[in-house]
């Protein structure tokens, strides 16, 4: 394990750090958190697709460099690359939502895959040393059909466009690392790719559509039933800081001594039995939100998705000492006290740091590395 391991996060103090979609859920968090550890944050995305936004409830656009930019414009990102000169970079931009890409898939696809590929190359041109954290999906993986947890060695698929597209950025990620930045040659190009796979994450601030937990927010907010399309679905629910704390503790590990050892795929998801059914997520959170309803409004002839996913977390877990820090029912509790927060009109900015706060004293509490345990 590097030298830096003991310090925790805290060896993102004064680092330059480039962030690709910044203005969405759970880059807006990263670029927070990043924030708060005294990172000089750079952002790359596309306006918030969303209003409201966290970008705008965290008043981010003040608070780093914030530039508009496409991903799948391969200048665009030369250009960034070369600017910011950044010492790590979380490639987050993407087109994230399952019934978009069946929607419109060629956009899924160039922004998925190409908009990746279009960051590898910068960073290959730059002939900058740099650590490269690509975030793909828990969904990169080749749906059997079974009940059982993914392993980063699994095979790659994607029935769905949204899950094929990830699969091909971990594939074309793979390639760059093997063709440009391998890992025993780390003293000549000085850079580290890997990739990360998280679970179905849940937290404050996430307002696009078709997703569970939104979807419950805004009926509520409104007074009426939720509508869940897939009740019986079974998903690896984590709290967004959960899957960040994953990132950022292998990123904080690639920058310091041997940390190109660690190139490759990592999944960061909640522990096994913490995969629950979409019902019973939702019936937590209504019962935190204090009264409401759901309606089943499952569609007889929807398009695919998966019905049950989990991730295996062991490689994490013996090579990283990363261990998730909140259950099920605390991702849900938080989720929905965030949402709590916005329908009161409290100020947001400071609400997600207490959470960040007190995630990480749980976690250090806990004897988390990351957060300056001792396990």
């Amino acid at each position: 394990m590097s030298g830096d391991a003991a310090t925790g996060l805290t060896v993102f103090r004064g680092r330059r750090v480039l962030v690709t979609g910044h203005t969405g859920f759970k880059g807006g968090w990263l670029a927070e958190w990043l924030l708060t550890l005294g990172a000089e944050v750079t952002g790359l995305a596309l306006a918030p697709a969303t209003d409201p936004s966290l970008f705008d409830e965290l008043g981010l656009a003040t608070r780093l460099e914030d530039h508009r930019g496409d991903v799948r414009v391969p200048e665009t990102l030369a250009r960034e690359v070369a600017d910011a000169k950044p010492e790590m970079i979380f490639h987050l931009a993407a087109q994230a939502i399952v019934r978009a890409a069946y929607a419109d898939p060629a956009p899924t696809f160039a922004t998925n895959v190409m908009g990746t590929v279009h960051l590898l190359d910068a960073v290959r041109i730059s002939g900058r040393p740099c650590v490269v954290i690509v975030v793909t999906s828990d969904k990169c993986y080749e749906d059997r059909g079974l009940r059982q947890a993914y392993r980063e060695d699994d095979p790659l698929g994607g029935h769905d466009p949204y899950s094929a597209s990830k699969g091909a950025a971990e594939i074309a990620a793979a390639s760059y690392r093997r063709s440009f930045f391998p890992p025993d040659r780390f003293r000549q190009h000085g850079v580290s790719v890997a990739t990360v796979r998280a679970g179905n994450v849940i937290g404050g601030g996430d307002w696009s559509p078709d997703r569970i937990v939104p979807d419950i927010v805004k009926a509520l907010m409104a007074g009426q039933p939720a509508r869940v399309r897939n009740p019986d679905a079974i998903r690896p629910w984590q709290h967004v800081l959960d899957a960040l704390s994953g990132y950022l503790w292998l990123g904080a590990l690639m920058l310091g001594d041997g940390g190109a050892g660690l190139a490759g795929p990592w999944n960061f998801g909640p522990d096994g039995d913490d995969a629950t059914p979409v019902s019973k997520l939702t019936d937590q959170a209504i019962r935190v939100w204090g009264g409401g309803s759901w309606i089943d409004a499952r569609e007889p002839h929807a398009v695919h998705e998966a019905g049950y996913l989990s991730l295996d977390v062991t490689k994490a877990a013996e090579r990283l000492g990363w261990h998730p820090t909140w259950r099920v029912g605390e991702a849900i509790d938080a989720t929905i006290a965030w949402y709590k927060a916005a329908a009161r009109g409290a100020a947001l900015d400071a609400f997600t740091r207490e959470q960040i706060e007190s995630f990480t004293i749980r976690a250090r509490s806990a004897g988390l590395r990351w957060a300056g345990g001792a396990t």
